[in-house]
């Protein structure tokens, strides 16, 4: 069994031919003066030659969807394990990814509330339980006399594959139609599906039109479509929405078809809410559905939740993201106080931004807001700040839909025209939704600011998703709640959570509770118990994403792993310091290699291996000066890094400070 990592000939940038043994499943630090050679031992040959290895080793068709490093300049390296390199970088730029999801916490936290927890009606705030097929044939017969619908059993929900055998045996039992991701077919005519997109299909079990009498045949057919979906049933109306029809008593819900409720929005639709997000398939109902669920719906509102699955919790996914914002839980907005940053400034005097840019202004809109003048009683040379309200607030938001006069002059002759002014907002709006030019998006965007979803509040998730609620020592509290905490105010819910549940919640939570709380507290002991778990990955410093993923690789219980990390103290406090060197010795003690590119005195007394590259930095370095235990480099004659350790050399205080 070989115990060392055998380098031999290291030549990699300035490094000088270098041979040296490291012991395997130690600590081991390399450190030396910057620029000495240390990234280029540790990244460029050892890390380069791990990964690249591993990486040939897989098969041809694996190799193209990694990329492999180029062979650093060495003889031979010995004794290698598969290579994982924790730099500092920020993981990701994507507004999905979170602290939550990078250490896996949340895909934890969607398996706890998917199996342990209770939906509530946001009609009543009460827990609901499943339908029965007599409830359904009531609200079916509810509808007016003569609707015409079709009662589908939703088979297949969002799912990949070709599904040929399904159809076949779906045409065997009898039935005759099926839609395929909306269009209708006749099951024999069914078209061969793509195993790598994701697909709905359902089948139709009975189409017919309301009428006395339909009761007995819809029960069997409730029956039919409830047994083939597992419990699931639609009703698509033919012509029409649920929302056309007289409502239920108490109201309606997201769960007959109707979409959720929301503060009008005066102005147009703004775009995506972070650049390159694109718009999910699938998010929200049809407004013509009434669903039916044999597991949960209120009695009251008709709300209904088809099943309680982790990906219901997902708002990178259709099922549980916000319809609004498309699970990213912010818009893009122009911003009033971007537009008019100067209000000292007046409309003559190019007070409007976006539109004064031009030099002179754009006469199309001086000569639309001399016409707003005339209309408002106001005068172009006033200040912003001394308008009226109501007249800023039609210059920014247009005039709601009521015509006004709007004179323009080309030059050789005048006309005007009587419509709606859309507002300055409502302009900028339009031209952004409308360009296709790269750089007039670029321009827009200066005045857009991030603002939380009205539908959501920011919690990215839909209200089917938010109805699923825990116990806790606060009432009964939905998922975004502790996504929303720090990760110390977390950990201190989590671990008292286990006392608020029951004891068959809590037989089944015990297993994924303890996932959780372990990698929460990986977090906390790595110095990051202040970030909170909903922190979007690209607002993180290096440091904090090379802390971080150097928990989520703890978590993982990896061992046989060469881990190499790059200045993981860097911006931390002692006390947190302590604590970091403390896991860097569990990853060991996991059965790993860890190689720490280090000049922390800590990490340099904490190391089972230390090795001190110079003696200078870059021509003049890249030379092994000491290696061994920590008593080796004290030892050693020629180590600068030696005489700062036992006090030979020491930076002195200086006696007089200079001034500024």
């Amino acid at each position: 069994m070989l115990t060392h990592i055998k380098v031999r000939g290291a030549r990699e940038h300035n490094l000088k031919g270098i041979d040296i043994d490291l012991p395997r499943d130690s600590l081991i630090v390399i450190t030396g003066l910057s620029g000495s050679g240390k990234s280029s031992l540790a990244f460029d040959t050892i890390y380069a030659e791990g990964q690249r290895r591993y990486v040939e080793s897989l098969s041809a068709y694996a190799r193209q969807f990694l990329e492999m490093m180029q062979k650093p300049d060495v003889e031979h390296i010995d004794g290698l394990s598969p290579a994982i390199s924790i730099e500092q970088k920020t993981t990701s730029r994507n507004p999905r990814s979170i602290v939550a999801t990078v250490t896996e916490i949340y895909d934890y936290m969607r398996l706890l509330w998917a199996r342990v927890g209770v939906p509530y009606s946001p009609a009543t705030g009460l827990p609901i339980s499943a339908q029965t097929v007599s409830q359904m044939v009531d609200r079916v017969m509810a509808l007016p006399e003569g609707t015409r619908i079709y009662l589908l059993a939703p088979v297949v929900r969002g799912r990949k594959g070709e599904y040929r055998r399904e159809l076949a045996e779906w045409q065997k039992a009898g039935f005759t139609r099926v839609r395929i991701d909306g269009e209708m077919y006749a099951v024999e005519e069914a078209p061969a599906l793509d195993k790598k997109l994701r697909h709905d299909i359902e089948v139709v079990v009975d189409r017919l039109a309301v009428k006395a009498g339909l009761e007995t045949r819809l029960a069997d057919s409730f029956e039919q479509a409830l047994k083939l979906a597992d419990g699931l049933a639609y009703v698509d109306l033919a012509d029409g929405t649920v929302g056309d029809l007289a409502p239920l008593p108490g109201g309606e819900g997201l769960g007959v078809g109707v979409p959720t409720l929301q503060t009008p929005d005066t102005h147009p639709q703004p775009l995506p809410s972070r650049e390159g997000a694109q718009k999910m398939k699938g998010t929200g109902i049809p407004a013509n559905r009434i669903v039916f669920s044999e597991k949960f719906a209120c009695p009251v509102s008709g709300f209904t939740i088809e099943e309680i699955e982790p990906r219901l919790f997902s708002f990178n996914a259709p099922q549980g993201a916000c319809a609004t914002c498309d699970g990213i839980g912010e818009k893009l907005l122009f911003d009033p106080q971007l537009v008019v940053p100067n209000e000292a400034l007046s409309l003559k005097q190019g007070a409007v931004v976006p539109w004064a840019k031009s030099n002179p202004p754009s006469p199309y809109y001086m000569q639309v807001l001399a016409s707003l003048a005339r209309a408002y009683d106001f005068e172009l040379t006033t200040p912003w700040n001394q308008l009226a309200p109501d007249q800023r607030q039609i210059i920014l938001h247009g005039t709601g839909g009521m015509p006004v006069a709007l004179t323009f002059k080309d030059g050789r002759k005048e006309y005007t025209v009587h419509k709606a002014f859309e507002g300055v907002i409502g302009n900028l709006n339009r031209r952004m939704l409308q360009t296709e030019s790269a750089w007039m998006r670029e321009e827009l965007g200066k005045y857009q600011t991030a603002q939380p979803c009205e539908a959501c509040q920011g919690k990215r998730l839909n209200e089917k998703a938010l109805s699923v609620k825990l116990p806790s020592a606060q009432g009964p509290t939905d998922i975004a709640v502790p996504t929303r905490m720090s990760v110390a105010d977390a950990k201190a819910w989590f671990l008292g959570l286990d006392s608020q549940l029951g004891e068959t919640q809590r037989q089944i939570a015990r297993a994924i509770l303890k996932e959780i709380n372990e990698r929460l507290g990986f977090l906390d002991n790595v110095g990051l118990d202040y970030l909170n778990l909903d922190r979007t990955s690209g607002t993180l410093s290096g440091g904090e994403s090379q802390r971080i993923r150097l928990a989520s690789q703890i978590g993982s219980g990896l061992s046989g792993v060469l881990y190499v990390l790059d200045e993981p103290s860097i911006g931390l406090h002692q006390r947190d310091n302590d604590r970091l060197l403390e896991t860097l010795k569990r990853l060991r003690d996991l059965g790993n290699t860890v190689i720490v590119v280090e000049h922390d005195e800590d990490a340099i007394r904490s190391a089972d291996h230390v090795v001190d590259l110079g003696p200078g930095a870059g021509v003049h370095g890249g030379e092994v000066v000491a290696q061994g235990t920590l008593e080796d480099i004290l030892a050693a004659p020629g180590s600068l890094t030696a005489d700062y350790l036992t006090g030979r050399r020491r930076i002195e205080v200086p006696t007089v400070r200079r001034r500024g």
